[in-house]
């Protein structure tokens, strides 16, 4: 139960562990998480440790893993996730797991060469397919001379050139020596192609372009995309024009592919360029095929494949943090363990041992240390979430008191001050229930997603916060702005009806309308009704905000005291604790009493029911004025027959409470830097006498063990006195002024508060009451709409946004206001060597790099 509101006691172990069974005891270890490593090698390389060969086989193994990983990924292949978690293979397996990885990726890298070469053999004869198909379209519309082919300028501003038939063809290729290329080119680059074409060759090419239908993989690119070509063929004459095309054709990343000039040589170029391409598709479907299984092969395994492969790693990682002994046989380690875990950490290092075959138990000795040990606050999945709000403003000192088991009630409680609506608080409640309730499925998918992993991480927080929404909207009597008549009203209006609805500026008076039985519970539902709710609600919350926040600070100055006594600082509770507590109860909690003193002595009752006019509402005193009264040492003044007093001997005691008030600011400014003085003089007497005597240093020593002061091996430097007073000034004026800034700070409970209600009231009013003023089957339709858009506005502005406020606020109420009265925050966290930390690390890395 001590480690629940304290840090686990930490002690530093040395660890002698054989070298045979050093990586066994440390899988164990690592499967346990309960040991933190020290790098006994701090000077060392990285890349001149022991075992960094054994590290680098593992991220090779783990770069074949990700290789293959991508590949399934790739073809869309589900990776089979049985939640299994196998232990850390014996070093002798990682040479079969080596082989096996080996084997695998050269199966497929061999594979996927093959596909490529494959899929670009079965481009080009795709592309030779068309080109054949086209030309012969060109030429037979050529032979009956019904085209007109045309070489176009860009402006468009160029004569068109007719081609003859296929015998003028031919017989002008006899005369004028005409030839032609053939080939595709992406269609996006035929118009920047033409132009050039048109430019450099000044007009004297011809050129035929059709449009391939259908799309093209490419091979190229890593996932295959689908591009668009376009075949071509450019007719030209001389030697000198076809260079200067094909160099084109070159620029333009332009394919070109033989055709022949004879109708027989390309149709019988085409049916062996379809026999190829059937062949083709039959070599490619088998080739799928075979990388497919072994795909889905290795998909079944990877994922433990991967767990195995991290577990290697991390153990050699932690193996370089050790010393090797001289005789070469043996490990020598420090860690940080919970000394309640020592056992259970004994019995790994037996069962390391036993699985190892070592003859040699390991030695587990504790270490007698000067450092301070890391902070180790044990979690479960409620409280890690709560833990994890402490350790944002920082990490708890060694054994430092965890604010963690407070925060669970009073931050929910004052999120829900400030956020109280039974309505909001239901759609709270209700999602964080459905996340608790589906806690294992959700936590299953291990999602990527950043803002859902930051709700179910606090989903235990956002279920408390809508409980107690729920119960202080209850309270307020506030569900979506509106009232819930549970007991109905405990009102009476002397008003008559036609008054009540045509005087709109009517206020509900207590001294006339209220009878004298309260409401049971909460706010009466008629204040929903009155204008002057706000006025009403106003000084209401103003009041239980400051009651709030001096008990939370209160609260926090207490919970001070429990650090001094059990780091036995006696210094400490007579300069600090005592007149800390005595300014903070004697100035503002004094004033909390007096609001209910005020709450008690004084009511608005009507005269016929009270007849003392003292304690009426008429003669009751407002309570800031009182406290400024007070601090001024300003007598109040007196309107009769009102008592300017709330009680007898008000005046003589305010003024003892203020002057004693006062007095602790000096109390706490030069008690503890006079009394530090003074043992050190002390201290210092006493080194002078025990030098003085006949045994010396002996003497000196002796005197100090009597006293319970063992000599330490890392003397500090006393601090100078100077910066001691100069550090108790600053922290003197810190507590001072932030007791009045702190208790302003807890009045954003009440200003949220009525934001909140005010908000949530201004919303149903601006849109919610327009869709219930409408009748019939039409009012129907308009209703369900304007409720949709009502609702959306509801989660999305009031839920979230003023959600996340509270939030905020209630999160700074509790760093600044709360832990600044005790808390420190200056150790660093217990970061155990653990598989389980380690994977999932790894898998975050990982999603985040996909």
């Amino acid at each position: 139960m001590g480690s629940l509101f304290r840090s686990e006691e930490m002690t530093l172990c040395q660890l002698f562990l054989q070298s045979e069974a050093a990586y066994a005891c440390v899988s164990e270890l690592g499967e346990l998480g309960l040991v933190q490593f020290r790098d006994l090698n701090p000077d060392v390389n990285a890349f001149q440790r022991k075992f960094v060969n054994e590290v680098r086989r593992c991220d090779e193994m783990e770069r074949k893993l990700r290789y293959l990983e991508k590949e399934i990924k790739k073809d869309g292949i589900p990776m089979l996730d049985t939640g299994e978690n196998p232990e850390a293979p014996q070093p002798r397996e990682m040479i079969d797991l080596e082989a096996t990885f080996e084997k695998l990726e050269n199966e497929l890298r061999e594979v996927n060469q093959n596909a490529e070469a494959l899929k670009r053999n079965f481009l080009e004869l795709t592309e030779l397919k068309h080109i054949l198909r086209k030309t012969q379209v060109f030429f037979d519309e050529a032979e009956h001379g019904s085209v007109v082919s045309q070489m176009a300028d860009p402006s468009r501003e160029e004569e068109q050139v007719t081609l003859l038939g296929e015998e003028g063809l031919r017989a002008g290729g006899q005369a004028l020596k005409l030839g032609f290329v053939a080939g595709v080119i992406l269609r996006e680059r035929i118009p920047a192609f033409e132009r050039m074409l048109w430019r450099a060759c000044r007009g004297n090419v011809f050129l035929r372009q059709a449009e391939i239908e259908t799309p093209l993989e490419d091979p190229s690119t890593v996932s295959g995309d689908q591009v668009f070509k376009s075949v071509f063929i450019i007719f030209f004459q001389g030697d000198q024009l076809k260079t200067r095309v094909k160099k084109i054709c070159e620029g333009f990343r332009a394919t070109l592919y033989p055709c022949p000039e004879a109708p027989a040589d390309r149709r019988e170029m085409a049916m062996g360029v379809l026999t190829r391409i059937e062949d083709l598709n039959t070599v490619l479907g088998q080739t799928q095929d075979h990388r497919h299984r072994v795909l889905v092969a290795a998909a079944k395994n990877i994922k433990n494949w991967f767990i195995k492969v991290r577990k290697i790693k991390a153990i050699y990682h932690t193996l370089n943090l050790f010393n090797l002994d001289v005789t070469q046989k043996c490990l020598i380690a420090e860690c940080w363990v919970p000394v309640l875990d020592i056992e259970t950490i004994q019995l790994a290092l037996r069962r390391g041992t036993e699985r190892s075959g070592s003859s040699v138990p390991p030695i587990l000795n504790r270490m007698e240390t000067f450092e301070d040990p890391p902070t180790y606050n044990r979690t479960n999945k409620f409280t890690k979430g709560f833990q994890a709000l402490i350790d944002a403003y920082g990490v708890a000192s060694y054994r430092e008191m965890n604010p963690a088991p407070y925060t669970i009630i009073t931050f929910p409680f004052l999120f829900a001050v400030m956020f109280g609506d039974f309505g909001h608080g239901l759609i709270m409640f209700l999602f964080a229930g459905w996340m608790v309730l589906k806690e294992k499925p959700l936590a299953a998918q291990k999602s990527d997603n950043e803002i859902w992993n930051i709700f179910f991480g606090g989903r235990y927080i956002i279920f408390l916060m809508g409980v107690f929404s729920m119960y202080t909207g209850f309270i307020y009597n506030d569900v979506f702005s509106k009232s819930l008549n549970v007991f109905g009203t405990y009102w009476t209006v002397n008003y008559t009806r036609s008054d009540v609805i045509n005087n709109r500026v009517l206020q509900l008076n207590p001294t006339t309308d209220y009878i004298q039985h309260p409401y049971p519970i909460g706010m009466d539902p008629v204040w929903q009704l009155s204008e002057n709710k706000i006025i009403f609600l106003n000084s209401y919350k103003m009041k239980i905000s400051i009651i709030f926040g001096v008990i939370h600070m209160l609260f926090g100055v207490i919970v001070g005291l429990f650090n001094h006594l059990y780091f036995k600082r006696r210094l400490n509770i007579l300069c600090e604790f005592i007149p800390q507590i005595i300014f903070l109860v004697f100035l503002f909690f004094y004033m909390t009493s007096l609001m209910f003193i005020k709450w008690v002595k004084y009511a608005a009752i009507h005269p016929v029911y009270n007849p003392d006019v003292t304690t009426s509402s008429y003669c009751a005193p407002s309570v800031l004025i009182t406290f400024i009264n007070m601090v001024l040492f300003k007598s109040p003044t007196k309107l009769p027959p009102c008592d300017p007093y709330m009680y007898g001997g008000q005046y003589s005691l305010e003024k003892f409470l203020v002057i004693i008030g006062v007095l602790c600011i000096p109390w706490m400014l030069f008690a503890k830097p006079i009394m530090m003085m003074q043992e050190r003089k002390k201290k210092h007497m006493q080194n002078l006498n025990s030098h003085g005597t006949e045994n010396g240093d002996i003497d000196g020593s002796g005197v100090m063990q009597s006293q319970g002061q063992v000599p330490s091996h890392k003397e500090e430097e006393e601090e100078d006195m100077a910066e001691i007073f100069i550090h108790q000034g600053i922290h003197t004026i810190e507590y001072v002024l932030g007791s009045v800034s702190h208790t302003a700070s807890y009045l954003r409970l009440w200003a949220l508060s009525l934001a909140h209600a005010q908000l949530s009231e201004v919303l149903w009013n601006m849109v919610m009451k327009n869709g219930l003023t409408q009748e019939g089957w039409g009012g129907g339709i308009i209703l369900w709409g304007i409720f949709a858009f009502w609702a959306v506005l509801t989660v999305g502005i009031l839920v979230l946004m003023e959600g996340l406020s509270a939030f905020l606020h209630t999160l700074r109420l509790h760093w600044v206001e709360f832990q600044s009265k005790f808390y420190l925050g200056q150790g660093y966290s217990f970061t155990p060597f653990s598989f389980e930390i380690i994977l999932d690390t790894a898998q975050a890395t990982s999603e985040a790099t996909d």
